[in-house]
């Protein structure tokens, strides 16, 4: 079952751990969430849009179901679900899953890997999926198109739930205690390790 668009309308921190469980499709894969991090915008000094509007951040402006792309280091890309009310920029970052589906697909995509690390970290998830560009945009709930985003069978237990700092984020946003927004799945070995940002000194 699809994710309705109005449970994505709702706010960041509520709809990042509502989609652990649920499942990713695109390009012969399927993905089962199990860590995300969520960032809200121009209140999250984490985030891309917190200086507001750019092209580069428009479609986290909604509407929500939307995929935000984006390449990162010059060499990988990384995929957010829009979420909140069209106007009001925040996204999930899919952080990491497990295939369920599209087993061969994902082995000669990701050849050389062993499976637990297919998609394990935002850019392997992203890789796995076919992710990249062209689908900055892409709306996950479109019944005709190439993506598809559907709910957890099952609601996942709160208790399951763990939170903590999102990863390799400096400055205030990166303050786990202010920020706690890193969201995953008790006792899943898809789950990635977490790194704290590394300050980079200037040449």
């Amino acid at each position: 079952m699809s994710i309705r668009r109005d449970v994505l309308a709702g706010d960041v921190l509520d709809v990042a751990p509502a989609l652990l469980g649920a499942r990713l499709t695109h390009a012969g894969v399927t993905v089962r969430i199990t860590e995300v991090e969520a960032y809200a915008g121009e209140v999250d000094p984490g985030s891309h849009a917190y200086r507001g509007r750019t092209p580069r951040t428009a479609v986290m402006f909604g509407p929500a179901g939307h995929l935000y792309v984006y390449f990162t280091y010059g060499m990988h890309f990384c995929a957010n679900i829009v979420t909140g009310p069209a106007g009001e920029a925040s996204a999930v970052l899919l952080r990491a899953g497990e295939v369920v589906a599209g087993h061969e697909v994902a082995s000669a995509r990701r050849a050389g890997v062993r499976e637990r690390d297919w998609a394990r970290g935002p850019a392997r998830l992203a890789r796995t999926l076919a992710f990249g560009r062209d689908e900055n945009g892409l709306d996950l709930l479109d019944p005709a198109g190439p993506g598809r985003l559907e709910a957890p069978g099952a609601p996942v237990p709160a208790a399951a739930v763990r939170t903590g700092p999102r990863v390799g984020v400096s400055g205030p946003g990166g303050d786990g205690d202010a920020y706690p927004w890193r969201f995953w799945l008790a006792d899943e070995p898809t789950v990635s390790v977490y790194r704290p940002a590394v300050r980079r000194r200037r040449g």
